[in-house]
């Protein structure tokens, strides 16, 4: 099997300890840009947020909310695309479409398996499926904790209403 390959196999190894390792720098990358990411996004949020109160208006809220929840979003095309370009560019997935494809299967768990890696890299898929798990979470984390910011803001309006409604009620 092995004197037939093409360039592109001949650099591919086959110790599954190297491909494991291979597999661990891309998802330490990955997690270290997710953190960074999320970093850069929670300091966005809360610079905004801050500036937030029970008077502001709806649509301003829904406009942090919605620019927090686009920059989570592309963090996570991003990270994915940075799985692609090198299963593209080694020829494992020549097409980068395809490679796309496969890694957003993998990063989201998915599982449709239209795709699948040369037995060689088979191993790649559970990593990139193992980082996805990872930046998900901490996303969903990220978003638990600006979900309650919003809990905090509509408790103080509520309160704002209510107490705006006893002012207005007829004194005996």
């Amino acid at each position: 099997m092995d004197q037939i390959l093409s360039g592109a196999e001949r650099h591919i190894p086959t110790d599954p300890v190297m491909e494991i390792a291979v597999g661990l720098v891309g998802l330490i990358a990955i997690i270290i840009l997710h953190g960074i990411g999320i970093r850069f996004v929670n300091r966005l949020f809360s610079a905004a947020w801050v500036r937030v109160d029970a008077r502001t208006p709806i649509w301003r809220i829904n406009l942090i909310l919605a620019t927090a929840l686009a920059a989570l979003s592309m963090l996570h095309f991003v990270e994915t695309m940075l799985w692609a370009l090198p299963l593209s560019h080694a020829g494992i997935i020549p097409k980068l479409r395809d490679s796309y494809y496969f890694v957003l299967d993998r990063y989201t768990t998915l599982g449709e398996d239209a795709l699948q890696l040369p037995n060689r890299w088979r191993l790649l898929g559970p990593i990139i499926a193992m980082s996805g798990l990872f930046t998900f979470g901490w996303t969903g984390s990220v978003l638990v904790s600006i979900m309650g910011e919003l809990g905090r803001l509509d408790r103080a309006r509520a309160r704002r209403q209510d107490d705006a409604s006893a002012d207005e009620r007829p004194k005996p």
